[in-house]
């Protein structure tokens, strides 16, 4: 497979084939399909949905998603789908960076559920993980029947080998694969570390601007889409699926990354997240972090999503009279972030590129105390630029539920809160 080139866009439709006169011209499924080939329809929305929000490709391969043997339970204690046992603590929490594996791990077996909400029955919610990686994944592939992947690499390139053609994506960059699709995931630099949202509600889109107007956040023709690719390989490898919470494997005797082309607009795709046009205050006050804003999952109830991912990148900070970094704030939201590299600018320390936090509803969080201090004495005649940084949150109108083994994990950070314990009292009421 190669990865050199990509079909860019954002649109309603694409077409791209790997041996010329494959696609079919005026119909989906003739009676017989060039060089031999099966054409197979993936749909990731109900058949009657609304012309604008169906999402469907006709794939055309050399054999259909059918072939392979009966699947058994595949155990990867570290990965599950169950949010719904014990009560959650209100506690701010944040984890260093989650340690490489000591043994051969792929990305599959390399994910580590940190928290979530909603489950993929009822096609609502997220889940939250991480992943470090020390290997490629070898004769196996993967896909995820409970919803989409957003994969954010924090360290190290990842070739995800789909089967709509190669993304090659890079620390800064960003990759969605559809709820089952299959791939693989190959490392380029030999280890791998970074963090991944399972939406399992309304598949991800750009949001409305209001009255930014036309232009600016995430541009439509910055989405890249690969170009097909395609592998006639036999063998005995093995097809490992995510299926309502849990793992199953079953044997596959070719490659199933075998489609030659395809057309729709259903597929995966890639996102650099230094091309996101960031848009701030230039008087007073800074808006809220919606304006930070990639990606959304809408939700049932309009203006409120099942999950947004936000980023907050370099930028300039110029409003006069105004304490610029992020203030102390309460939300109905809860927010899971992470950092791909530099220093967050609310954070003088301890929030390290790999690590996460969570700030679950109602609870308060906001700049530590040096941030603080620092902050409200600046000289804001001088503008602030923020360089050398990408930080990111996934934010959901429910509750984040963490999971066991993120609460009690050796890099959890237990002593966390103290960063506040240095806020001062400064109150002073006029006297007389």
């Amino acid at each position: 497979m190669s990865s050199d080139n990509y079909q860019t866009g954002f649109a309603n439709h694409f077409a791209t084939e790997a041996v010329a006169g494959t696609l079919p011209e005026g119909r989906n499924s003739p009676q017989r399909v060039a060089h031999g080939l099966y054409a197979e329809q993936l749909s990731g929305t109900a058949f009657t949905a609304p012309r604008a929000e169906n999402r469907r490709s006709w794939l055309y391969r050399i054999r259909p998603a059918a072939m392979h043997g009966p699947f058994a339970p595949y155990a990867q204690h570290h990965l599950h789908s169950d949010f719904s046992a014990g009560p959650v603590s209100p506690d701010q929490m944040r984890w260093s960076p989650l340690p490489m594996p000591e043994t051969p791990t792929d990305f599959v077996d390399g994910l580590y559920t940190m928290a979530g909400n909603g489950a993929p029955e009822g096609q609502h919610g997220v889940g939250i993980h991480l992943y470090a990686a020390n290997r490629s994944m070898q004769g196996r592939y993967f896909y995820d029947a409970d919803g989409e992947l957003l994969i954010v690499p924090q360290q190290g390139s990842l070739r995800i080998a789909t089967e709509f053609g190669v993304i090659d994506v890079e620390p800064q960059q960003i990759a969605v694969i559809p709820r089952g699709v299959r791939f693989l995931v190959e490392l380029l630099d030999g280890e791998a570390r970074g963090y991944v949202c399972e939406n399992f509600g309304a598949q991800l889109r750009l949001p409305d601007l209001g009255p930014i107007g036309s232009n600016g956040l995430a541009n439509p023709r910055d989405f890249e889409t690969p170009v097909a690719a395609y592998e006639d390989v036999e063998g005995e490898f093995e097809l490992i699926a995510k299926f309502q919470g849990h793992l199953w494997r079953a044997d596959i005797g070719h490659s199933p990354l075998d489609v030659v082309g395809w057309h729709g607009n259903y597929a995966p795709y890639r996102y650099d997240l230094r091309r996101f046009n960031t848009i701030g205050s230039i008087s007073y006050d800074h808006p809220d972090p919606s304006i930070f804003l990639v990606l959304t999952s809408p939700s049932d109830t309009p203006g409120v999503g099942n999950m947004d991912f936000v980023i907050f990148p370099p930028r300039w900070l110029v409003a006069q009279d105004t304490f610029r970094p992020p203030w102390f704030h309460r939300n109905i939201a809860s927010e899971f972030m992470g950092l791909i590299h530099g220093v967050y600018d609310a954070k003088a320390e301890g929030f390290a590129p790999g690590g996460a936090s969570l700030h679950n509803c109602m609870t308060g969080h906001g700049p530590d105390a040096a941030t603080f201090e620092k902050a409200s004495n600046a000289d804001l005649t001088k503008p602030d630029v923020i360089t050398g940084t990408m930080a990111f949150m996934f934010e959901t109108r429910a509750v984040i539920r963490p999971t066991r083994q993120a609460t009690e994990a050796p890099h959890r950070q237990r002593d966390y809160q103290a960063c506040w314990a240095g806020l001062r009292k400064h109150f002073a009421p006029p006297q007389g």
